[in-house]
């Protein structure tokens, strides 16, 4: 009998762990600014939650891209990437 993970793409079983992860440590802020009950302390772990959330973005991104990269034309991936920079600078304004 085949294992059921066998029928998933690797790429696609990494990004799914990066979200799960994601999540994880969100829930995890979560529950930690419940516990420590003060707003400076809630703002200071929203903080650094500002920088997990793009970080585990643009590795999701780029671990689907390289697994695609053989299946597209240059001219794609290209846009792409321009797309993935273009989202990156509207969240930045």
């Amino acid at each position: 009998m085949k294992s059921w993970l066998f029928v998933f793409e690797t790429a696609l079983l990494v990004m799914v762990g990066l979200r799960i992860i994601s999540g994880l440590i969100e829930l995890t802020a979560a529950g930690l600014m419940l516990k420590l009950n003060s707003v400076e302390k809630a703002v200071a772990i929203n903080a650094m939650l500002a920088i997990v959330g793009p970080v585990i973005f643009l590795s999701s991104i780029t671990i689907g891209l390289l697994s695609m990269a053989d299946r597209m034309s240059p001219t794609r991936l290209l846009f792409i990437g321009t797309g993935v920079c273009l989202i990156l600078i509207g969240i930045r304004k």
